[in-house]
């Protein structure tokens, strides 16, 4: 199966990151020369990636967003769960992974491979059915992010009690009266964050296999935080609590 990935950072990050078997690359012609174009035309050479010139109309039809490239690639290069704890015990630190339940939102499930990249997730885990997998809307949202993270596909219980044999602490975002508010829990050493779908949250057993429950504190009027955003900040948390504790 062939994708059309667009966008110039996504296009950048994919030809960096070296995961995918790439046909070609697609250049609108009228494109100003820069630095950027410069680095894209440097990498195609230096792995023998075809370029070729074609109408503008040709790459906008692909996305209105495509910055005048687009880039034709095989299909996302899913990890096994088994890389993705192998790739977080050589990092040297505390593995962190991302859990997400049903994410149904292409853009939530971009925003928040974008987030676990930034602060040092080691891998992320979704489901094989009944969720956003990796399109290359989901690439875009992400700015390539997914590129570079190890994204597995499996049954999420399966994942979890894997994880905690392997002495990873499994936290739910959740916002039940049960769930604990961040200061009572400890995000320093090996965890896993789950994230549940947009409106319905963690699925049952998904939820029950989980170690313990956190909730945000809010005060506004709305009912709750997206999906993303809710992610993002716990994973921010994390982020803090691990670089706390290690410098």
């Amino acid at each position: 199966m062939r994708e059309l990935l667009y966008g110039r950072n996504q296009v950048l990050e994919t030809l960096r990151a070296r995961r995918r078997h790439v046909h070609g690359l697609m250049l609108a012609e009228g494109v100003k020369e820069s630095p950027e174009i410069q680095t894209l035309f440097d990498l195609c050479k230096e792995i023998n990636v075809p370029v070729r010139r074609v109408p503008r109309e040709e790459v906008e039809k692909v996305s209105s967003s495509a910055q005048g490239v687009a880039l034709e690639v095989g299909a996302y290069p899913y990890a096994e769960f088994d890389q993705v704890l192998a790739h977080a015990q050589r990092s040297g630190r505390p593995p962190f992974l991302l859990l997400l339940d049903s994410i149904q939102d292409p853009q939530n499930l971009g925003t928040l491979v974008r987030t676990a990249e930034a602060v040092g997730v080691h891998g992320v885990c979704i489901p094989p059915h009944n969720a956003a997998r990796v399109t290359p809307a989901v690439v875009s949202s992400s700015s390539g992010a997914c590129e570079h993270l190890p994204i597995a596909q499996l049954n999420l219980v399966n994942a979890i009690r894997d994880l905690k044999e392997a002495g990873v602490w499994v936290i739910g975002l959740d916002a039940a009266e049960d769930a604990q508010p961040p200061e009572r829990v400890d995000l320093s050493g090996p965890v896993a964050i789950v994230v549940g779908s947009e409106g319905q949250g963690m699925r049952r057993l998904v939820r029950e296999s989980c170690d313990l429950l956190l909730r945000l504190p809010m005060v506004g009027k709305v009912e709750s935080l997206n999906a993303a955003i809710a992610g993002s900040v716990v994973l921010y948390m994390a982020f803090r609590a691990r670089f706390t504790l290690n410098h």
